[in-house]
């Protein structure tokens, strides 16, 4: 096996299991741990993958996206953090906008259903979360079906959310960094998100830390766009003061 199917079959069982680890990544394949890490090092410059101590794990990118079954089963403890925090800032907003995604899924869970409100989603999943709440008002964006992450896409979406003046919207991302901004592999979803940036009066980012650093195809927003940054303490302290610089509160739960 030469370099270039060793790092296509590292890329493929990291896309496949979540994250690999150079110890074992050595064994299957029978070469030293240096050359695991030197490989590692090639994927993480082409954007592939983000190196962690001890392994790796896949970047989201226009060739591969994780599925929201996938997403309820990692970093669970640190997303049901970051929720309940976000949901914390809500405010006196009366109409929200929930994005599709677990830690969304989990934002919609924790608001308040001790007062009238208006959730705008994409999400099937949110719809049905909140379908229940006697006075939580769902309206559902319509659209294409995307099968891996349970939302709607495409024009239908778009253009009923264009015709929105939201008080607030919790947004996610399949990365986030200081020069691209937020992105997402899919350019359907990409609008969907920039729509509901443009109709929102105000903008929570909510992603835990694996989400910075990493960069995917398509680019829908600025950091500077936000009023609010919401991530576990996996993101340093240092790097979140970077992240502030550009204008939007960091919270760290």
């Amino acid at each position: 096996m030469d370099t270039e199917e060793r790092r296509r079959g590292i890329l493929e069982a990291a896309r496949k299991d979540g994250a690999v680890e150079v110890n074992g990544l050595a064994g299957r394949f029978r070469v030293a741990k240096e050359t695991i890490r030197r490989d590692l090092h090639a994927l993480e410059e082409h954007g592939l993958v983000r190196r962690t101590h001890g392994g790796a794990y896949p970047v989201e990118s226009a060739g591969f996206e994780t599925t929201l079954a996938f997403r309820t089963t990692r970093n669970v403890p640190q997303k049901a953090r970051v929720a309940a925090a976000s949901a914390e800032l809500l405010g006196d907003a009366e109409t929200v906008f929930v994005d599709e995604g677990f830690t969304p899924q989990l934002i919609a869970e924790a608001l308040p259903r001790d007062r009238p409100l208006t959730v705008v989603t994409a999400s099937l999943a949110v719809a049905s979360a909140l379908a229940g709440a006697a006075q939580t008002s769902v309206l559902l964006l319509g659209g294409r079906v995307r099968g891996g992450t349970m939302a709607t896409v495409d024009h239908w979406a778009t253009r009923m959310l264009a015709g929105f003046v939201i008080d607030l919207a919790f947004v996610g991302a399949n990365g986030i960094s200081r020069e691209y901004g937020l992105t997402t592999p899919d350019p359907a979803v990409g609008e969907v998100k920039a729509q509901a940036m443009r109709s929102a009066r105000r903008r929570v980012f909510a992603g835990i830390h694996t989400k910075f650093g990493a960069v995917s195809f398509c680019r829908f927003a600025d950091v500077g766009d936000f009023e609010a940054i919401v991530t576990d303490t996996g993101l340093p302290s240092a790097e979140a003061q970077r992240y502030s610089l550009l204008g939007p509160q960091v919270i760290r739960v």
